[in-house]
């Protein structure tokens, strides 16, 4: 495909494969919702606990990058000032996802609100960037999180091969903090190295930033993760970090990658062990799609992704 957009194709699979079972954090509910199926991607019927949104469509950490690959196909000249208005558009006032942040600080007073929203869950970096987009701030990035949603916003705009000075930019359109930052930008090495077919792009990683002070932190992460290779997932995973935030989802994310064959298997792997599996997804189905190509991603679950059809017809 054009541009390497199968590693987009791969992350955004992974995010439609997973968000039935996104955010459960009680791994024993989440056995019991997927007991007897090989398979249990793209359940029929919503489990998260927090919104519920047609199977196939895909969380608001994949949508952040819709929104850029949409920015992308019109045009490559002011970027950064388009997207901006691209993602006041699609999440600020007047969107579904705007309307439904109305609906939780509606309901925030009551006990248990979980489920009532019905319809695509806004996160905090973005409510952040649109009120900042709108004030007309310098700086448009969130600041209170340390998530996912830089990487994944600037996802297709690094396949079209940027470099990593402009990639930093993108990234903080979205989040200026400096753990999302450094994080995202592991990430985008990660990728790299498998799209230029490196065998092991993670020990590549190691042996490559070992000695370099920016990168120590996530250095001892992984090889961290590498000794705990042998431990099951899901308990590793619930001890690693299930939820949103750095290190832990770049950590489990690690472990599946190290645990897992080839696309199929580490996707399930990391539904299976909850929590923010769709965080975690849109990085390691993004790795083995650049690992090992566009025919890793099962044609079955093309298929039932709704934004799937969009990234194929750029060839």
């Amino acid at each position: 495909m054009r541009n390497n957009l199968h590693v987009f194709l791969g992350a955004t699979v992974a995010d439609a494969a997973a968000r039935p079972l996104h955010w459960v954090y009680n791994q024993k509910k989440l056995l019991g919702y997927i007991k007897g199926k090989k398979d249990f991607t793209f359940l029929k019927k919503n489990k998260s606990p927090f919104y519920n949104i047609k199977t196939g469509k895909v969380s608001g950490y994949n949508a952040i990058g819709q929104v850029m690959f949409e920015t992308l196909l019109e045009d490559h000249r002011n970027i950064e000032a388009r997207f901006k208005k691209n993602i006041t558009k699609s999440f600020g006032p007047g969107s579904i996802y705007w309307k439904n942040l109305s609906l939780r600080a509606k309901y925030k007073k009551v006990k248990d609100w979980r489920g009532i929203i019905k319809g695509p869950w806004i996160h905090q970096n973005i409510i952040e960037t649109v009120r900042n987009i709108r004030a007309k701030k310098k700086l448009t990035g969130g600041v209170k999180v340390n998530e996912s949603d830089g990487y994944c916003a600037a996802l297709p705009y690094f396949l079209y091969g940027y470099n990593f000075k402009n990639i930093k930019q993108i990234i903080s359109i979205v989040t200026v903090s400096k753990i999302s930052l450094k994080y995202a930008l592991a990430k985008f090495y990660l990728l790299d190295s498998a799209l230029k077919g490196r065998k092991d792009p993670i020990n590549e990683f190691i042996k490559k930033f070992k000695k370099n002070s920016y990168f120590k932190n996530i250095v001892n992460d992984i090889q961290k993760v590498k000794r705990l290779k042998s431990k099951p997932h899901s308990l590793l995973v619930k001890k690693l970090g299930m939820a949103c935030s750095y290190p832990g989802t770049f950590n489990s994310s690690i472990h599946s990658i190290i645990n897992s064959t080839n696309y199929k298997s580490a996707i399930l792997r990391t539904i299976k062990a909850g929590g923010c599996n769709c965080s975690r997804v849109n990085f390691i189905g993004a790795y083995f799609a650049a690992l090992r190509g566009l025919e890793t991603i099962p044609k079955s679950w093309i298929k039932k992704t709704v934004p799937a059809k969009k990234i194929l017809d750029q060839k």
